[in-house]
Parts: C-alpha cells; sequence; structure tokens
C-alpha cells in the first residue's frame, strides 16, 4: 500500500508528500481524521500536478476543514470510481459514488473509474434520427437529434432548470429508457425539488428503486470546487456503463455546465495556474473538450445529452458559454424579454438553431 502524508493544506488544495512512488495524475487519494463535533470522517483527494521533490498536489472533493500536517494519505491507486448498473437507478450519489438520499448502501459489483477515453472515431456512428420532445416549439424551432448534444442557453432566471424538469418526465414516459441527471454547481434547493417532483411523478419509484427511469449525481452550489468540477464526469461514468455494456439509448442532463468551467477556473487559480481570458483557465477549451467529446453515439447505444448554460450577464460570447457552443448538435436560446411576457419556454426563435434542419437530415 503506498502511502505518503499531508505537507501543505491552502483551503481546497492539499500537497502530499510520497517518499516511496508518486501516484498518477487524477489517482484518488484517501485520508481518515478527527473532526471535532462530527467524529470520524473520510475525504477523497484527486491528483493534479506532480510538484517534484516527491510533492504532489491534490484536490479535496469535500470540505478540507480539520486537515493537519503530517496527516497519513492512502493512494487508491486508481481513479475516483461510480458504482453502475440496475441499483444505481433511483438514487442520488455525490461525486465520489456514496449515496447521499439515506436510503442505504448501493448494491453493485461493478465500479467505472470518472477518467475514461473517449469513444476511438472508428466506433462513433451517427443516426440522423429525430427525438420528440412533446415540447412543440422545441420540436419546430430546434428538433434534437438523437444521440446528439443539446444546449439550453440562458441568464438567471430564464427557466433553464423548468425545461431540463419538463424534458425528463416527457422523454422518461415516452422514452421508456434510462436516463442520469448530473446537478453540477446549481442550487441545493432545486436538486432537493427536483427529487421530490420526480418521486411525485413516479420516474423515481420509492417501492422499487430498480424500475425508476433516473439516476441522479449531485455537485452542488454548497459543494467545494474540486467536487464541482468532477460531478459532470461522476454522472457521464454512469452514462457510459448503459451504453457500453447493456447497449442502450441513454439520456443525460447537466445543470449547469457552465458550473463545470465555473470551478475549472477555481480549481486553476487554486493550483498557480496564470488565467486567461477574462479571468478562466488556459485549459478551459481542452476541459470542455475531454468531457463533450465522451458524450456522444458508438455502434452500441447512444448518448443523448441536454445540457442547460448559465450566460453570465446575458452575455453569449462570453468565454465559458461560447466555448460550449463547438460541440453541440442544437442551442436553444431562452430569451428573457420573452419570459418577462410570461411566454414559457421563453426560446428565442430567431437565435435557435438546430443541425436537424439541414435539408439532408429534413
Amino acid at each position: 500500500m503506498n502511502k505518503g502524508k499531508i505537507v501543505q493544506v491552502i483551503g481546497p488544495v492539499v500537497d502530499v508528500e510520497f517518499p516511496d512512488q508518486l501516484p498518477g495524475i487524477y489517482n484518488a487519494l484517501t485520508v481518515e481524521f478527527d473532526v471535532p463535533g462530527t467524529g470520524r470522517t473520510r475525504q477523497t483527494l484527486e491528483v493534479e500536478q506532480h510538484l517534484g521533490d516527491n510533492w504532489v498536489r491534490t484536490v479535496c472533493m469535500g470540505s478540507s476543514e480539520g486537515l493537519k500536517r503530517g496527516y497519513e494519505v492512502i493512494d487508491t491507486g486508481a481513479p475516483i470510481s461510480m458504482p453502475v448498473g440496475d441499483a444505481v437507478m433511483g438514487r442520488v450519489f455525490n461525486v465520489i459514488g456514496e449515496p447521499v438520499d439515506e436510503r442505504g448502501p448501493v448494491k453493485t459489483e461493478k465500479r467505472y473509474p470518472i477518467h475514461r477515453p473517449a469513444p476511438a472515431l472508428v466506433d462513433q456512428s451517427t443516426s440522423p434520427q429525430i427525438l420528440t420532445t412533446g415540447i412543440k416549439v422545441i420540436d419546430l424551432i430546434c428538433p434534437f437529434l438523437k444521440g446528439g448534444k443539446v444546449g439550453a442557453f440562458g441568464g438567471a432566471g430564464v427557466g433553464k432548470t423548468v425545461v431540463i424538469m419538463e424534458l425528463i418526465n416527457n422523454i422518461a414516459k415516452m422514452h421508456g429508457g434510462v436516463s442520469v441527471f448530473a446537478g453540477v454547481g446549481e442550487r441545493t434547493r432545486e436538486g432537493n425539488d427536483l427529487y421530490h417532483e420526480m418521486s411525485e411523478a413516479n420516474v423515481i419509484r420509492q417501492d422499487d428503486l430498480g424500475a425508476s427511469k433516473i439516476a441522479l449525481v449531485y455537485g452542488q452550489m454548497n459543494e467545494p470546487p474540486g467536487a464541482r468540477l468532477r460531478v459532470a464526469l461522476s454522472g457521464l461514468a454512469i452514462t457510459e456503463y448503459f451504453r457500453d455494456e447493456r447497449n442502450q439509448d441513454v439520456l443525460l442532463f447537466i445543470d449547469n455546465i457552465f458550473r463545470f468551467s465555473q470551478a475549472g477556473s477555481e480549481v486553476s487559480a487554486l493550483l498557480g495556474r496564470t488565467p486567461s481570458a477574462v479571468g478562466y483557465q488556459p485549459t478551459l477549451a481542452a476541459e470542455m473538450g475531454d468531457l463533450q467529446e465522451r458524450i456522444t453515439s458508438t455502434q452500441k447505444g447512444s448518448i443523448t445529452s441536454f445540457q442547460a448554460v448559465y450566460v453570465p450577464a446575458d452575455d453569449l460570447p462570453h468565454p465559458a458559454p461560447a466555448t460550449t457552443f463547438a460541440h453541440l448538435d442544437a442551442t436553444t436560446v431562452l430569451e428573457r424579454s420573452i419570459a418577462d411576457l410570461g411566454i414559457y419556454p421563453s426560446l428565442d426563435p430567431l437565435a435557435s438553431t438546430s443541425r436537424v434542419l439541414t435539408p439532408e437530415i429534413g
């Protein structure tokens, strides 16, 4: 067992010294310690950099409160992994795959690492098939491509989460397949409301979890930046299992992909990187690409993804939403002036577009 000890704690960033062997980049490390008033607790650290002098720089996936120099850290020898399979349906997980819905442990044999390569180009496939959502304006103005990526762009309070909830309800019932929801850096209240509304609509079955239509992975606003940066990958790992091993068509909902970029910016600053445009991380496009390239269709199954994209100050050319644009097959732009009229979904038909509208697919 490869053991090290903490040498420095700077907020969520923890430096660990390994005298024998350095753990690999993205390896998960665990540390157990006592927190006054809470008792014994365990945190997961993820290796981000090799610093030299046998030091690694890690980011804590939970609160680093109570961590001290000299604490023993154990290298798990593998990245953070998520439980996968039928047992995850109807459950709520955090970024490291622990159930947080107080409904007991998850009984599953298999786990998937959250860091995996994107499928090779030869394995990918495109099917020009329309996925009907049941929302008239979306199906007419910017139809969704089965196995494609769709973004809902909009500022604060224009109804992005409402559209997502309506889609989950419509598609989960019509499509009858598997859905995964990744709550990335959004409000805890929204996550809580979503869970209860899913239960009321029978999308999450309280009596028989296996019959539930959706699995939820939350890393909300109350979490440190390390957790918010990785929770989208955690949700994606569960999704990839159903595509690759069950050969199913899966729906992946991400609310909100902007918070993924934002958490990356926070972590990048904490790791000491010089910021790029508008203070974002210099690796913004590469990080977004690593995530988005994995959301794709293969010969076995497809992942259809719907992502809410917060637009800071209603400024679409802002680096975070602009980086997302390049990866999408359809963009639905929600407009504040339309929301002010009380029209929902507040979709702007002139700004919204879809690849499906080309004559070849028509």
